[in-house]
């Protein structure tokens, strides 16, 4: 089970942007019909557009603009992102969210004897692990981590297993 994000960003960004043109047109047209002074001139836009060529600075910055957003918006369409549900061994419809993973090996990484702040970063290959501890002499505190991980990850047993490496900054380190 690979279950891929959503793609609401670019569907919401197309959607009001879709939506407030709709709602200017209408506005607009609701406006001429009752006979008031309209928030654009139709006429007048018109006449601004018949003049122009394909050829214009205007015409060609536009036409760029509205191809790279659709072409980033296509991307964003196509392009897989991050799974959000990451499989497991055993069976096929099987699987962790990123989210619980992260914070589960989190809090086996802060369980480890010395261990005062822990931030861990999820990759597809590799899991990062920065670790802080206040002890002048850290001797055994990284590898400690590192095999606590390890054992949850053996526990859960994801499909891809990533590479666990452990940083770790002492006081002497910050300073």
């Amino acid at each position: 089970m690979k279950r891929r994000p959503r793609r609401s960003f670019p569907a919401t960004l197309t959607a009001l942007v879709l939506t407030a043109a709709g709602a200017l047109a209408a506005i607009v047209a609701v406006q001429m019909i009752a006979g008031e002074r309209a928030w654009l001139d139709y006429g007048a836009i018109a006449r601004r557009l018949t003049t122009l060529r394909w050829a214009d600075l205007p015409v060609v910055i536009t036409g760029g603009v509205v191809a790279v957003l659709g072409l980033l918006l296509l991307a964003g369409a196509v392009l897989p992102g991050k799974p959000v549900v990451l499989p497991l061994r055993g069976e096929p419809d099987a699987g962790v969210a990123r989210r619980s993973l992260r914070s589960t090996l989190r809090a086996a990484a802060a369980r480890v004897d010395g261990v005062e702040q822990v931030a861990l970063t999820l990759r597809r290959r590799s899991i990062r692990v920065r670790v802080r501890t206040r002890r002048t002499r850290p001797d055994g505190i990284a590898d400690s981590v590192r095999s606590a991980v390890a054992a949850r990850l053996d526990r859960i047993d994801p499909v891809r297993r990533p590479a666990v490496k452990v940083r770790l900054r002492t006081p002497r380190s910050t300073s």
